[in-house]
């Protein structure tokens, strides 16, 4: 049978998809999806991790390989002692960062991007005991490491925070999981050539997704050479615009809420 490709407006439920309505249109959540590290005290519902997990899957891969794998850690045993790892290993990281990037005693004005990350910051590590739910997206090694790898697990974990955004949640990819590798190991049978890519929190916002910024289109995408633009690289009306790297304590950070933070 031919495959049947969904035209404008097409929602999944006419393809058999069996998915929730999204509540949002594709370009706006590739838009708006913010980095989300407060949540709401309530937990994810099956049903949404569901189609959630299942966004993340349709995700390219290398040679269609699927080697992703996700652990998703809600309540359990297992899943408040590896937030409890990684809390802790969290707040180490965020100690050293916080003092290697000035944000350790930071005296900018308490409402600057740099004060509002470090205190977003700050509270999402000493709470990451909390979360709802955490997900450690795994890459299955089938040959010894290359650059390109990534690739193979990265855009599911997009797939994946997008999906939340659809439905209304919110998420955060953070890469604290690293310090507590082997122990993360050891407490949930991960195998050996198995890397565990990161860690994603998640759950309902208790601030509000919006218009991420990134720095002007023009800087960003080139034409017939390096460093030069092509006349179409022109962002849309009313775009707002960040530089590169952590907020400073008068510049902007990407999004324009507490929750932004990089993402």
């Amino acid at each position: 049978m031919p495959e049947v490709e969904a035209g404008p407006g097409a929602s999944p439920q006419e393809f058999g998809g069996g998915l929730p309505a999204d509540t949002i249109g594709l370009l706006a959540g590739l838009t708006t999806t913010r980095a989300i590290r407060r949540y709401r005290d309530e937990p994810v519902p099956a049903e949404a991790l569901r189609a959630i997990l299942f966004a993340a899957t349709r995700a390219p891969s290398g040679s269609n390989r699927q080697p992703f794998r996700f652990l998703v850690l809600s309540d359990g045993p297992n899943a408040q002692a590896a937030k409890k790892l990684i809390g802790v290993a969290a707040r180490q990281v965020w100690q050293s960062k916080s003092r290697t990037d000035g944000y350790d005693g930071v005296d900018a004005p308490p409402a600057s991007p740099r004060a509002r990350l470090a205190r977003t910051m700050q509270h999402y590590v000493d709470t990451f005991e909390q979360v709802p739910v955490l997900i450690l997206p795994c890459l299955v090694r089938y040959r010894e490491p290359t650059p390109t790898e990534g690739a193979s697990i990265y855009p599911a974990c997009q797939n994946l925070l997008l999906a939340a955004r659809a439905l209304g949640y919110g998420g955060a990819f953070t890469s604290f999981n690293l310090a507590a590798d082997a122990q993360l190991r050891v407490l949930l049978g991960v195998p050996d050539g198995t890397f565990i890519a990161g860690a994603i929190t998640l759950g309902r916002p208790a601030g509000n997704h919006g218009p991420v910024r990134r720095r002007p289109l023009a800087e960003l995408v080139y034409g017939e050479s390096w460093g030069e633009a092509p006349a179409w690289a022109v962002d849309p009306p009313a775009t707002a615009f960040t530089a590169a790297g952590p907020p400073t304590s008068t510049g902007s950070e990407p999004g324009s809420g507490p929750e932004a933070g990089s993402g």
